[in-house]
């Protein structure tokens, strides 16, 4: 399911981060993590927690640091004393008064300095703990959005199972007709190939046999039941997703053995094949959902 949660953290007056999550869909659980270097000791705690808290999807985690500086002022002690040195000398030289000005040194190219301090152990230490202590929160955020997209895609499952539980009763108002149909042209044939002397109950023996073989009342009460189950599975959450997965590979095969058993009867049995057809398209079009499902 797809899903995204952010949080901004200050740590202390130098150093914040911003953790996110996001999370697309997936067969499986697909884990990706972009922290940086400093913090790879982090990396398996948060591969932990994401291993406990989700089933499937590709799940990408960023955690972004903003580091401040400490800087400190100074000056150029040599470049100023000599400043001082040179004008006191001309001063004398020349028999002239006044006195320096401060302003005017403290212009000169090189004569202010800063020091940068990067960040110390201490601080790197505190990310590590606050990022521990915010992904569990940031995790239960990311799962309630993905719980709201699970309401709207059951509610889709559940119209897609509507459709294929009405394809099912077709075929099974349809299925006395085909019944019918494939008997009638069982025992046209077998007159064309044998003339009109033959054993007849001989004959409706050998039909009854055949149009058992082509029933189709197990595929439509196994699938039937399957459609039932599925349903429980959805009203029962959870982790659903591959019991959901497989409950479709066997309605499919029903569809296919359906069709199998039905094609080239022509008339009703026209009917019987699009309402097959549409099963499957319905059962695909689920199967496509079911990927997003834990």
């Amino acid at each position: 399911m797809t899903g995204f949660a952010r949080v901004q953290v200050r740590v202390n007056d130098q150093l914040g981060y911003t953790l996110s999550l996001k999370s697309v869909n997936h067969r499986f659980l697909d884990v990706q993590l972009r922290i940086p270097s400093s913090l790879e000791a982090l990396e398996m705690e948060l591969r932990r927690a994401l291993k406990e808290n989700l089933v499937r999807g590709h799940v990408e985690l960023t955690l972004s640091v903003e580091r401040g500086t400490q800087q400190s002022a100074g000056y150029n002690r040599e470049l100023v004393s000599g400043y001082l040195s040179a004008f006191n000398a001309a001063r004398e030289e020349h028999a002239l008064t006044g006195q320096p000005d401060l302003n005017a040194i403290l212009r000169l190219p090189g004569a202010l300095q800063t020091d940068n301090r990067g960040p110390c152990d201490d601080d790197t230490n505190a990310l590590t703990e606050s990022v521990q202590r915010e992904i569990v929160p940031l995790l239960a955020q990311l799962k309630v959005m993905r719980a709201r997209e699970g309401e709207a895609l059951e509610a889709i499952l559940h119209a897609s199972l509507d459709r294929l539980a009405e394809a099912v009763e077709g075929v099974a108002q349809l299925r006395p007709e085909i019944e019918q149909r494939y008997q009638e042209r069982l025992t046209q044939r077998l007159i064309a190939a044998t003339g009109n002397e033959f054993n007849r109950q001989r004959l409706l023996e050998e039909v009854a046999v055949l149009v058992d073989r082509s029933d189709v009342s197990e595929e439509l009460a196994r699938m039937n039941t399957h459609i039932g189950h599925f349903r429980e599975l959805l009203a029962g959450g959870g982790e659903a997703g591959k019991k959901l997965d497989f409950l479709l590979q066997e309605m499919n095969r029903e569809a296919n053995t359906l069709l199998s058993k039905t094609g080239g009867l022509g008339g009703k049995g026209t009917r019987i094949t699009e309402l097959g057809l549409a099963m499957k398209a319905e059962i695909e079009k689920a199967r496509e959902q079911i990927q997003n499902v834990e």
